[in-house]
């Protein structure tokens, strides 16, 4: 379409069986679109598969933008977040590190960066914060920025993490990855499945400044851009039929309580609760969700929840509740349609629990965050982490810290005495011992028992934030191995420094004969040592005592 004040060009390819085999079997639409009194860019895309097709694996679906880089050298992912960036030369002349992506500066073009590490993984972001990231060029004054209003279309939930900005200087929008995740994020499209989405629109924001004026007026107002444009949504301007206006959209409300009566005789509110609507699945499964929309929305301290805006369509409702353990899913689908408003009322989440707590480690949020981040090595951390201390866990190679700080053994807590912010290393890692070959480790949980309850199991629940090509196993005092996870997790959070990945939960009983009046110990093996980068992260440890009759 095209009048005074609009314009909007479409440029669309179809696939025929008859194209050679490294062509997608996808019809693929790219919009574009400016308007009048708009300093930048909407784009979006429609991506279609029709019944009958070829198999295919689609891990990566983004857009990228790459920047002069004679005049972008300045990069902004949050408000302190931000920093001169390396030059491509730079990471060519560097030392290559443990994979590719990671590079030290050894003869930099800007010599105030020699020493550091620069590695794309380091400026990744969670969905729920990437909103706004961009670069700075200082001759002339001017930014160019990726405006995200909506998440709607984004693969693995709101805190599915991914990349933003990196040297290039290049800017990314990612709508579907399998960064911290793997490929246990759904992307394979087989036995001729039909499938359709829109991506998008994202917003290409350009901005300027005089010269006289500071660069950092620039990112300012691309996060006043970007509110605005949060607010807009969902835009009713763009021409496909396939991208619903505000009014063909449904809204769900509702309140939601947590019921744990080892913390409180009355339901709790689910205060901060994170609450959405996926594609119908099992509980959990939305953070392996990459073929349809979520929409989510964070409760307010009471679990008061509106999610807005929502496509018509049928869901799942799920959630998780920070600093209580495992998923909560409503019981019954939630079909969406034009112009509906559902109220859900009070819902109650019964979370996993089988006795009173003995002992925790750790806060149920599903991170590592919490626990004891060893400081960078001075030769081979960014600058811009060490004055930041919530983001410790971004500097490179800290799984090799594990091996300086427990040479020979590993590590012992123990409870009531140890504490986890200083004794328990926020990754389980492999030990290096010597000609790139690596020994499998096992953690030792040291607890006292005035009496054993004989009237039932005990309950060790143990949540992780991560895994990666990892197998935890768990063995009580002298016993044989009580459980194992089996090999599981591709998600790579500890070599792309991210404190998580993806969520996982178990809940392992533990007979009481196996236990002892006095101390006991709680042996946790990883297994598998193949590499530096195996392991799992803890996000929290519980033992549960047999529930009174």
């Amino acid at each position: 379409m095209e009048n005074e004040d609009q314009v909007e060009v479409s440029f669309s390819k179809k696939w025929r069986p008859s194209m050679d085999k490294f062509t997608v079997p996808l019809n693929i639409d790219k919009r574009y679109i400016v308007r009048r009194g708009s300093s930048g860019l909407y784009l979006y895309t429609i991506l279609e598969r029709l019944e009958g097709w070829p198999d295919v694996d689609m891990d990566q679906i983004r857009v990228v933008f790459k920047l002069q880089n004679a005049k972008f050298h300045f990069m902004a992912v949050s408000d302190d977040r931000q920093r001169i960036m390396p030059m491509p030369l730079d990471r060519i002349t560097g030392q290559p590190l443990a994979y590719p992506e990671a590079v030290l500066l050894t003869n930099p073009i800007n010599p105030k960066l020699r020493g550091e590490v620069d590695d794309k993984y380091q400026y990744s972001c969670e969905d729920k914060d990437n909103k706004v990231h961009g670069w700075i060029s200082n001759d002339p004054p001017v930014g160019f920025w990726m405006i995200t209003p909506s998440n709607e279309f984004r693969a693995g939930g709101p805190i599915k993490q991914d990349l933003t900005s990196h040297v290039g200087p290049v800017v990314l929008n990612m709508f579907t990855s399998t960064h911290y995740a793997g490929k246990d994020l759904n992307t394979k499209y087989r036995n001729g499945e039909p499938w359709k989405k829109v991506l998008g629109p994202a917003y290409v924001y350009l901005n300027s400044i005089s010269p006289s004026e500071d660069p950092q007026a620039l990112w300012q107002d691309a996060k006043e851009q970007m509110s605005i444009e949060v607010k807009r949504w969902p835009y009713n301007f763009p021409q496909s039929e396939d991208f619903p206006s505000s009014d063909q959209r449904g809204s769900v409300l509702g309140e939601l309580r947590v019921r744990d009566r080892y913390i409180s005789e009355r339901l709790i509110y689910a205060s901060y609760a994170y609450v959405g609507l996926a594609a119908p699945g099992d509980v959990g499964s939305w953070q392996m969700e990459a073929k349809g929309y979520q929409f989510w929305t964070q409760a307010n301290k009471k679990g008061i929840f509106s999610i807005e805006n929502v496509r018509a369509g049928k869901y799942s409702l799920y959630a998780w509740v920070p600093g209580i353990i495992g998923d909560y899913k409503y019981s019954v689908d939630i079909i969406i349609q034009p112009g509906s408003k559902i109220e859900l009322g009070v819902l109650v989440y019964d979370p996993p629990r089988n006795g009173p707590t003995l002992w925790e480690i750790g806060i149920p949020d599903r991170t590592a965050t919490e626990f004891y981040v060893p400081e960078a090595y001075p030769t081979l951390m960014n600058k811009l982490y060490t004055d930041l201390p919530t983001d410790k866990f971004r500097q490179y190679g800290l799984w090799e810290k594990y091996a300086d700080l427990y040479p020979k053994n590993d590590v012992i807590y123990n409870v009531g005495v140890s504490n986890y912010n200083q004794d328990w290393f926020f990754a389980h890692v492999t030990r290096e011992i010597g000609n790139r070959t690596y020994e499998a480790t096992t953690w030792q949980i040291i607890f006292e028992l005035d009496n054993v309850n004989p009237i039932g199991d005990y309950t060790l629940q143990v949540a992780l934030a991560s895994a990666t090509h990892s197998e935890l196993q768990v063995r009580v005092n002298a016993h044989r191995r009580l459980f194992t996870t089996g090999l599981i997790g591709k998600d790579n959070a500890i070599a792309r420094h991210g404190i998580h990945g993806l969520y996982w939960l178990f809940s392992i009983q533990i007979p009481y004969f196996q236990l002892l009046e006095g101390n006991n110990t709680i042996y946790l093996t990883q297994k598998r040592s193949e590499s530096p980068f195996q392991g799992i992260m803890y996000d929290y440890i519980r033992l549960e005592v047999p529930a009174e009759t």
